[in-house]
């Protein structure tokens, strides 16, 4: 089997991959970015993650409140991007996602920035030597290919590549290891949409009082939906699969089959029950369910609520965020959240990106280390952007330095994040 060498290898090209890619090419190293699916995107392409969630904060300078983005440098080059091509907001805020044009977008940027990309590369194997990764091995439809780099990121949202090599993990809530649960997101079209929305309350009602009665089977407290660009067709994430290991294959291949049961049970409750829904046509379920979830690696620093709730300001911060702890219930019903006053935010250190067993490996995304309670917070697009530019930018310094990526100046780091347009704190 032939080994090919690169500087940065990223596996996992969702927004953290994405961003770390971008970040380590710019910073002048030769990149190859492995991903699974077909598409860039992660999350937002192949599981209808939609939309961007908030990533700003009202703060006051000189007695003027002003809106302060959290999340910026390479993220805000990509929101501008979307929204330009196929992506609307309101303000500067929230991003509803065209996940064609993302694809293309993310082609392209990949492209300029002379990122080698390999789709359809799944990881099935990684070699070591004492505290580096020395290569990584995915099974592609010509075999199975070896690649050899510098530093490597794992950026695969369910830190399987930390996990395969031997990184210690954390899984879910400490009482029982239940992850928040997954939802298969689907999409209705030959709707009413202002129907819909007029009678939201209406179906809410009738959702709950269909689920006392046992009419309808999934867990999940209330119907959650968002509108989309395209007329007569709406966005729902709302179903809900519980109780399910993430990263246990038998158990996600259950969850899948179960997920598409509870999108046809919520297909025919609004077609029959609702005029707006009258016409209604199941449009489309997303190709994998969505994991909000999974491993979070024990890393050399592991943020809790309570530094988020204090607004903690780490002085290796590397990104920011304000989204609430959002935890939907891992055994049922019910989503419990705690909403950042205005002005408060957090940091994410350095050292979260940073397994204690390897020194060569940073972990970027939701996978990163934080507790059950934290990771609710930090999991949202934006954030895992940030943090992988962060990456991708310290491989960069990394091998400038001739140090390993644990031992980059984290001064020098936010110098330079800050340098390119991001926000550290």
């Amino acid at each position: 089997m032939q080994k090919k060498y690169f500087d940065l290898v990223v596996v996992g090209g969702g927004q953290a991959g994405c961003a770390a890619a971008l970040a380590g090419a710019r910073g002048g190293l030769s990149v190859l970015l492995i991903e699974a699916a077909g598409a860039l995107g992660g999350s937002a392409v192949n599981c209808l993650v939609t939309p961007f969630m908030p990533f700003s904060t009202k703060v006051t300078e000189n007695g003027e409140e002003k809106t302060l983005a959290l999340s910026q440098g390479i993220f805000s080059e990509l929101h501008a991007a979307y929204k330009e091509d196929g992506f609307y907001g309101e303000a500067s805020d929230t991003c509803n996602i065209n996940e064609e044009s993302m694809k293309l977008i993310l082609d392209r940027k990949m492209r300029e920035a002379g990122v080698t990309v390999l789709f359809h590369a799944t990881l099935c194997g990684v070699a070591k030597d004492g505290r580096r990764v020395k290569s990584v091995s995915v099974a592609t439809v010509g075999g199975v290919l070896e690649f050899e780099a510098d530093t490597f990121i794992d950026a695969t949202g369910d830190a399987t590549l930390a996990a395969y090599s031997g990184v210690a993990f954390r899984l879910g809530r400490p009482a029982d290891s239940l992850c928040q649960p997954m939802t298969l997101c689907f999409r209705l079209c030959n709707l009413d949409t202002e129907a819909v929305w007029k009678a939201h309350g209406e179906i809410q009602k009738l959702y709950k009082k269909f689920q006392d009665e046992g009419k309808i089977k999934n867990p999940r407290e209330n119907v959650l939906i968002f509108n989309t660009r395209i007329p007569g067709i709406l966005h729902f994430n709302t179903t809900r699969i519980v109780k399910h290991n993430p990263t246990d294959a038998f158990s996600v291949s259950e969850a899948e089959a179960m997920a598409r049961e509870q999108v046809l049970e919520m297909y025919r409750f609004l077609k029959d029950n609702f005029d707006g829904c009258r016409n209604a046509k199941l449009m489309m379920s997303a190709a994998s369910i969505g994991v909000r979830e999974s491993r979070m690696i024990e890393a050399r620093h592991v943020l809790t609520q309570e530094e988020l709730v204090a607004g903690t300001h780490f002085p290796d911060g590397i990104a920011a965020g304000n989204y609430d702890i959002d935890i939907h219930s891992p055994d049922g019903g019910g989503t419990s959240h705690y909403y950042f006053p205005p002005g408060v935010y957090y940091t994410i250190p350095y050292r979260c990106l940073l397994p204690r067993e390897f020194d060569n490996l940073l972990v970027a995304g939701r996978s990163v280390g934080a507790t059950h309670e934290a990771q609710a917070s930090i999991r949202i697009m934006p954030i895992c952007v940030c943090m992988g530019e962060a990456a991708g930018t310290a491989a960069a310094m990394a091998k400038e330095a001739g140090v390993a990526a644990s031992d980059v100046d984290t001064d020098a780091l936010r110098a330079k994040l800050s340098a390119n347009g991001a926000f550290v704190g």
